[in-house]
């Protein structure tokens, strides 16, 4: 197995963007049994400090039964560099079960500092990140924009420069092949990945997560499943607009 960062010379610009604005996105997010939740994500275009941005907005809560036992309204705002797919501006407001948190996030990518404004508890700090490091947003058009495509082997892994919170980290993804999805769509193909995360509190073991994205030049992730410390979890696209290109489906 081998690690490689993402080649961030090589622009996103360079080959064209998988996404563009007007993209909208609907989620559907099952636990065990049950329709536990929606999440959209939509893609605008905007102006940050007199700079053209795309400007990615994030929303998920609880529906139904769950709302009674855990609501959840959370709201995520990117604002991204349109070419090179570098964050400038991110803000995280959640409520989670009674859960609450509200941060605004700075990035300056010339001085590899983020600064981090805990509207919350009223605290402002400044950390150093590494380069082309993304937030949890951006992370997901980055992915789509500058996966290396041709060059994935099966089993060895990228990694992915983060800032979450207050905390850098390396977001690693191992690929698992292709295969072919059966969706409400219709038939999708797909490249399977595996995403290493943190297990313990959330999630059962490092390798609990596997991801499927499209494999067509909308690079959509169209479903993840995991399983977590208690149960699992499955996400599944509901609902989309305004893609870049035709949606690849085999109805056959």
């Amino acid at each position: 197995m081998s690690f490689a960062q993402l080649d961030t010379e090589n622009t996103a610009s360079d080959k064209g963007l998988p996404f563009k604005a007007g993209e909208w996105f609907q989620f559907r997010i099952h636990y065990g049994i049950f329709n536990a939740s929606y999440a959209t994500l939509e893609l605008s275009r905007d102006t940050l400090k007199g700079m053209p941005v795309l400007h990615a907005k994030g929303y998920g809560t609880t529906t139904g039964l769950a709302r009674w036992f855990f609501k959840v309204e959370d709201y995520y705002d990117s604002y991204f560099d349109d070419k090179k797919v570098i964050p400038y501006w991110f803000v995280r407001d959640i409520y989670e079960g009674g859960y609450t948190k509200n941060l605004e996030i700075n990035f300056d990518h010339h001085k590899n500092l983020a600064f981090v404004n805990d509207l919350k508890n009223k605290k402002k700090r400044s950390f150093k990140i590494a380069k082309n490091a993304q937030d949890l947003i951006s992370a997901f058009y980055y992915l789509r924009a500058n996966y290396p495509e041709d060059e994935l082997i099966l089993n060895e892994t990228f990694n992915i420069n983060m800032f979450f919170d207050n905390e850098n980290y390396v977001f690693k993804m191992k690929y698992l092949g292709k295969e072919t999805l059966s969706t409400k769509f219709g038939k999708v193909p797909c490249v399977k990945f595996r995403p290493y995360v943190q297990s313990g509190r959330v999630f059962r073991e490092q390798e609990s997560v596997t991801l499927w994205i499209t494999e067509d030049d909308n690079k959509i992730p169209i479903r993840v499943q995991a399983d977590l410390a208690i149960g699992s979890i499955k996400v599944d696209l509901e609902k989309f607009r305004n893609l870049s290109t035709p949606f690849k489906i085999n109805f056959d």
